[in-house]
């Protein structure tokens, strides 16, 4: 199994650079790792011993931000290496001023050893998922602790399957997991696993302190105005389409489209969609008597929602949806597409009437019209924020005494 592994590596790394040639997100991936071990040579000292960081995308980030902050603001003095996958990661977030910040090379022996080697982490914190087999390994052997912090696993997952005894024994390299749910708690314990706690998921901690003290947005403000404000965050042309006959049918509210992919094509067909919009990065004076905002920059979504009585969030059409905490950390009731079961929030969030599952124009009517003065389910959202934080205290009290 390890050869079909590695095979299928090799052939990922080289599938992608024939994509690089026609595809700008691959050319990233591609063009970010060219150089990358004078980069790592070059910022980074052995001796410093850091505490490196990996995570997929930007969402991981987030998630794992609290958890890094928190242990760089105990020891500031304590190098930190944060690694992405993605360019969409990477590429938002090269500049994060607490750490030296790197693309993961990607997962080979030799790649592995001249990393850990490189770098000499004292500790390796991965967040929620990416499991690799050599890096996993080389840390093993180096007597590097592994920990894997908002973890979440289901009965679907490879790993508890008869046949999945390579990924299983991949997992085992892992020195401690602080997972979200009793469920992973099982599962891991199923397979032998008894390194783990029920901690709860750090985005809950980062969704709430951003809650706290929202950055202010001035342009937003005077573009709101005194209407009612409907965001669709994250979104892709599925939901956007659905979107315009709420649009057209309601002329008295607001509207923020903040999609998922901001590059040229996209946003043309937004504009499409609605040809009154307006973009953020073309506002003119006369912006706030528009009925549609588009914003096609990356960083914003996360204070956007301050201003909103509703929100919808996109990607349930696609492979899953995207953050619904930010959302309900303001009190905002959620929509979003049929797409949502990997995620544990938004089972919750529907449970307790905070949200609803649409898949249809009829759905999503309703949906609207039953949110859209709704404060029990906003405060309901709000609260459910509230009570899920403190997972970021319980990690760092084990990493600190480990």
């Amino acid at each position: 199994m390890l050869g079909i592994y590695n095979i299928g590596v090799v052939l990922y790394g080289f599938l992608l650079r024939i994509a690089a040639l026609f595809n700008p997100k691959a050319k990233l991936f591609v063009n970010g790792r060219k150089n990358i071990w004078e980069q790592i040579k070059t910022k980074t000292k052995p001796n410093d011993k850091p505490i490196w960081f990996h995570f997929a995308s930007l969402g991981e980030f987030e998630q794992g931000r609290p958890v890094l902050e928190n242990l760089k603001s105990k020891d500031p003095e304590q190098k930190i290496v944060v690694t992405f996958f993605s360019p969409s990661g990477y590429e938002v977030r090269k500049n994060y001023p607490l750490a030296t910040v790197f693309y993961l090379p990607l997962d080979t022996q030799s790649n592995a050893r001249k990393f850990i080697q490189l770098v000499n982490p004292k500790q390796a914190i991965f967040t929620k998922y990416e499991f690799w087999f050599h890096y996993f390994k080389v840390l093993d052997e180096n007597q590097i602790p592994l920990y894997l912090i908002s973890g979440i696993f289901r009965p679907s997952q490879v790993f508890f399957k008869w046949y999945g005894g390579f990924y299983k024994g991949i997992l085992k390299f892992v020195t401690h997991f602080f997972v979200q749910n009793t469920e992973s708690v099982s599962l891991l314990k199923s397979i032998g696993i008894d390194e783990v706690s029920l901690s709860g998921d750090t985005r809950f901690d980062r969704v709430y302190e951003n809650a706290q003290l929202p950055k202010r947005l001035e342009l937003i403000e005077k573009f709101c105005g005194n209407s009612a404000v409907f965001i669709g965050g994250s979104t892709w042309l599925p939901d956007e389409k659905l979107l315009v006959s709420l649009v057209q049918e309601h002329t008295d509210w607001k509207f923020i489209i903040a999609p998922h992919e901001i590059g040229g094509s996209h946003i043309q067909e937004i504009e499409n969609l609605f040809p009154k919009a307006v973009k953020f990065s073309s506002i003119n004076t006369q912006f706030q008597d528009a009925q549609i905002l588009i914003i096609d920059n990356i960083g914003m979504l996360s204070s956007l929602y301050q201003y909103a009585k509703v929100a919808y969030i996109g990607g349930g059409f696609g492979v899953g949806i995207h953050n619904t905490l930010e959302a309900a950390a303001f009190g905002l009731p959620i929509i979003f597409g049929p797409k949502y079961d990997k995620f544990q929030e938004a089972k919750d969030l529907i449970n307790i009437d905070a949200a609803k599952s649409i898949s249809t124009q009829e759905e999503l009517n309703h949906a609207f019209e039953l949110f859209k003065e709704n404060a029990q389910a906003s405060a309901i959202a709000k609260n459910y924020v509230e009570q899920k934080k403190g997972a970021t205290e319980m990690i760092i009290e084990k990493l600190l005494n480990n």
